[in-house]
This record gives C-alpha cells, sequence and structure tokens, in this order.
C-alpha cells in the first residue's frame, strides 16, 4: 500500500513533466534519430570513448609506466617495432607505445581546462555584451576583434614564452587565447534573443537582469556552445601539440604528442616510429571530436532535417 501511495505523486510528477516539455522530447527523439543514421557521427562517438577510456584506465596496463616518468634504457634505445615494444623505443630507449597511450590523459587533461576557462570566460563577457549592448557591448566587442586579428598559435606562442616553459603555463596561454570566438558566438546569439517574448515576459515580472541572463538567455545558447566545444576539443589539442613541438610546451619526461613528434624527427627515416605513432593517435583523436561535433550539430539542432 506505501509503495502505491509513493509512486502515485512520482508518476504524476513525470507524467507533468513529459507534457511540460513535449516539444523538447520530441526534438531529442528526432535528434538521436538523426545521429544514429549517421556513421561518421557514430565513428566520432566511438573514437571519442575509447580515447578517453585509454586516458583514464591507461596506467594501470601499459607495459612500461616508469618510461612516463624519467626512466632511461640506454640498452634498448632506437629500437624498432616488435613484441617487446609494440612501438619501438626513443633514443633513451623509453617505450614509445607506454607514452603515446599516457599522453592521451595528458591531453584530455588540458583540452578540458583550456575550455572551460576559455568558455567560462568568453560566455560570460558575451552575455554582458549582447544583453546591455550600448558602450559594454563596444568596449567588450572591440577588445574582442582585437584579440581576433592574432594569428591562431602565435599569441598562445608568445605569452607561454613570456610564462615559462611547462603545462601550466601552456594550459594558461591557450586558455587566455581561446575565448574570443566563444564571447563573439554568445554576443550574437543574444542580440536576437533578447526581445524575444520569453525575454519581455521576464522583464515584465519584474526578473532581475541577472536572472535575465543566466536563467532565461544562456540556456538558450546552450546548444551552440556544445557544437562548437566539441569542435574545439580537437583543435585545442593541435595547439598543445604544436607548443609541445616547439619546445614551450609540456615538458619531458612528462609524455605528450608534440614534444615526441618533434624528438622523432631528428630521427628520421631510420627510426620512423618515435614520431608517426604520437602523429596517428593526435590525428585519430582530432578527427574524433570533428565527426562527433558534426553529429551533435543534427543532434541538437531541432530545424535539421532527417536524412
Amino acid at each position: 500500500m506505501a509503495t502505491s501511495t509513493t509512486s502515485t505523486p512520482t508518476a504524476s510528477f513525470l507524467a507533468r513533466w513529459r507534457a511540460d516539455h513535449a516539444t523538447q522530447l520530441h526534438d531529442l527523439r528526432r535528434g538521436l534519430f538523426r545521429f544514429s543514421r549517421n556513421r561518421l557521427s557514430l565513428l566520432g562517438l566511438a573514437i571519442v570513448v575509447v580515447m578517453l577510456l585509454v586516458a583514464i584506465t591507461g596506467s594501470w596496463w601499459v607495459p612500461y609506466p616508469g618510461d612516463a616518468i624519467g626512466d632511461v634504457h640506454m640498452d634498448q634505445r632506437l629500437k624498432s617495432p616488435g613484441s617487446e615494444h609494440l612501438f619501438g623505443t626513443d633514443d633513451a630507449g623509453r617505450d614509445v607505445f607506454t607514452r603515446a597511450i599516457l599522453a592521451t590523459r595528458t591531453s584530455f587533461q588540458v583540452g578540458i581546462i583550456i575550455l572551460v576557462v576559455a568558455i567560462t570566460i568568453g560566455v560570460t563577457l558575451g552575455a554582458l555584451a549582447g544583453y546591455y549592448g550600448g558602450t559594454t557591448n563596444q568596449v567588450i566587442m572591440r577588445f574582442t576583434d582585437v584579440m581576433l586579428t592574432f594569428p591562431g598559435i602565435f599569441l598562445p606562442m608568445a605569452l607561454a614564452a613570456a610564462l615559462g616553459r611547462g603545462m601550466v603555463p601552456a594550459m594558461l596561454a591557450l586558455s587566455v587565447t581561446w575565448w574570443p570566438g566563444y564571447c563573439r558566438l554568445v554576443e550574437a546569439q543574444i542580440l536576437k534573443m533578447r526581445e524575444e517574448d520569453f525575454v519581455m515576459g521576464a522583464r515584465a515580472i519584474g526578473a532581475t537582469r541577472r536572472r535575465i541572463i543566466f536563467r532565461h538567455i544562456l540556456p538558450n545558447t546552450l546548444t551552440a556552445i556544445i557544437v562548437k566545444a566539441s569542435m574545439d576539443f580537437g583543435f585545442a589539442v593541435l595547439a598543445l601539440a604544436s607548443l609541445g613541438f616547439i619546445g614551450i610546451g609540456v615538458q619531458p619526461p612528462e609524455p605528450d604528442w608534440g614534444s615526441m613528434i618533434a624528438l622523432g624527427r631528428r630521427f628520421m627515416p631510420n627510426a620512423w616510429w618515435i614520431s608517426t605513432f604520437p602523429g596517428l593517435f593526435m590525428f585519430v583523436m582530432v578527427l574524433g571530436f570533428n565527426l562527433l561535433g558534426d553529429g551533435l550539430r543534427d543532434l541538437l539542432d531541432p530545424n535539421a532535417t532527417v536524412k
């Protein structure tokens, strides 16, 4: 009897919730159907999931975990791929397979932090610029335009060089220079929404500007932000590898695809494996996030047509 008493209010609540969100649920079902029909999107999702599992569990099953924290085996240097070393060894005798696997974790950590910081800064400034308009919009957007005039990797390189070498300075440099895209995206979205009926209604009942921005407008920009973030993650990984390639990113012995590729170029073409396998890992991750981003755009866009 107690079970039916407690389940009835729950069932009633779920029924009301489904009725209130019928449109959103319909759009989500259509989006999931489109996503499931897109083989490339499913491939991207599979790649991202596998790479994430590798990043989380890699340190538990790699054959030579010490090679990622400074171990050196000069008697094993420059060995070609084989049963003992699946991807061969580098000039210090370190297992390339182990280091490439553990560099996946570094890429995920840095990519997530870069995007969280960039989205926080960009969304906040874009929301203020779009909603308040006028002088506030002009000041914020002109500063954003200045940041966007710098070549994609030039400013992060300069900041990373000024802050010093290492993973933390690289993250700070990339985070500081990655937010303008989100600022411009959110500002454009809010300029279109601020005169919508739901915003005017919120103003009419006395909602504060802060509540209107963060409770009514920003949730409606999440689709565009999520799609952009899924695309940007791969580019953030490439940017981190670029800094590592020129020696101002992640520093040895911490494994990083960019620094591994830079090391391997000194031994090309004889020891081709030192650069090739880290490059393939990076290529697969970027490809996976780009394919996933295309799928998320179809999933989250209610105006897309079912193919």
